[in-house]
């Protein structure tokens, strides 16, 4: 199993880092992205801690990768803080989109899929024209198990075929139960409208992003 959207309490998870990743080794993930809530009032605080403790616990039988998740962003503010991000160290950027569960600002969809991210996380009622945007920049759209914001997952599902945009598969993790096993991931996908060969394809994309990164 690759999860590269999970959250410790860095931001707003409910386990420290090192439990959180000692959880998905337990139940046979091989990768994993921490990837903290920020906005600007604390990326300088989170992103060299989650640096730290990306190199410190990742081993040979898993690798933990750093990551942000800018969160109700104002949108002027998308664009650089991706770049603080990237400037030190993160190497995993996503940006939670207009999911149907949280108010988020309208128009985060399409200002974050103009920039240097990696996923647009649960993107909720995604359009045809921001998913081809998606497609041609080569950002990964999420289909998640995320109770709410999974309520969308066939949309988006369809929506990225269309496209021909990349899916990926992550939990959105916050507390121990949202790890889930790779067979659950697969029914999720399945039950979210893809094929069985199309299921395979996710889980692929979740393999090129880590070897990306």
């Amino acid at each position: 199993m690759i999860d590269l959207h999970t959250h410790s309490l860095l931001s707003d998870g409910a386990l420290l880092p090192s439990e959180l990743v000692r959880r998905a080794y337990v139940i046979g993930y091989k990768a994993i992205g921490i990837t903290e809530h920020v906005d600007t009032s604390n990326i300088d605080f989170v992103v060299p801690r989650v640096v730290k403790a990306s190199k410190a616990l990742t081993s040979s039988k898993l690798r933990v990768i750093p990551g942000v998740e800018l969160t109700h962003v104002p949108l002027k503010d998308i664009p650089k803080l991706i770049k603080y991000a990237r400037a030190n160290s993160i190497k995993l950027i996503l940006v939670h989109g207009e999911t149907i569960s949280e108010p988020v600002i309208p128009g985060t969809n399409a200002c974050a899929l103009e920039c240097d991210i990696d996923i647009l996380a649960h993107p909720g009622l995604i359009t045809l024209k921001d998913a081809k945007v998606a497609a041609k920049r080569k950002i990964y759209l999420e289909l998640t198990s995320k109770k709410a914001h999974s309520f969308t997952n066939g949309h988006v599902a369809r929506i990225a075929l269309q496209a021909k945009a990349r899916l990926i598969f992550n939990t959105d993790a916050h507390n121990p139960e949202d790890l889930i096993s790779y067979s659950l991931a697969k029914l999720i996908l399945l039950g979210s409208g893809l094929s069985e060969s199309q299921t395979k394809e996710v889980f692929k994309n979740s393999l090129q992003l880590l070897k990306k990164i």
